[in-house]
């Protein structure tokens, strides 16, 4: 059965919408294999913002934790474990399908977009690249 192999389920958040709903079927998930969820926050700093990237990070640091410590509550509302993991990158895609792959974890539940400034048809870009570049099964969420 399927639901015996998955135990670890990543879930890379933003705070987009599809990226929440995401969240919430990765807990659906996470209930039903009895799995625990790592949630992954990448902060994206483009290599023009150097000079400013403490401030920069500062910032988005102190967000993503606010994203993250809510998203804990909300899966330990629902019986549900969540550690997390917020890490600087340069590009996303490439970032969650390493950390997938360093973690050894059994499912990504990622949204369809997220809050990039770049969209695609129908899929977004970081989406479509851990689609195709993950070693694992990937759940996309729209």
């Amino acid at each position: 059965m399927i639901q015996n192999k998955i135990k670890k389920i990543l879930v890379p958040l933003d705070g987009s919408k599809n990226s929440l709903r995401g969240f919430d079927d990765a807990i659906y998930f996470a209930r039903q294999c009895q799995a625990t969820i790592i949630g992954l926050h990448v902060i994206s700093v483009p290599t023009s913002m150097i000079l400013k990237k403490r401030k920069l990070e500062s910032g988005s640091k102190k967000s993503a934790e606010l994203l993250m410590e809510s998203a804990k509550t909300k899966a330990a509302r629902h019986g549900v474990q969540l550690s997390y993991k917020i890490i600087r990158g340069g590009d996303p895609g490439f970032d969650i399908v390493r950390y997938s792959k360093d973690h050894k974890v059994d499912l990504i539940v990622i949204g369809a977009r997220g809050l990039g400034a770049i969209k695609e048809a129908f899929l977004g870009s970081v989406s479509n690249y851990v689609l195709h570049k993950a070693k694992v099964p990937v759940l996309i969420v729209k």
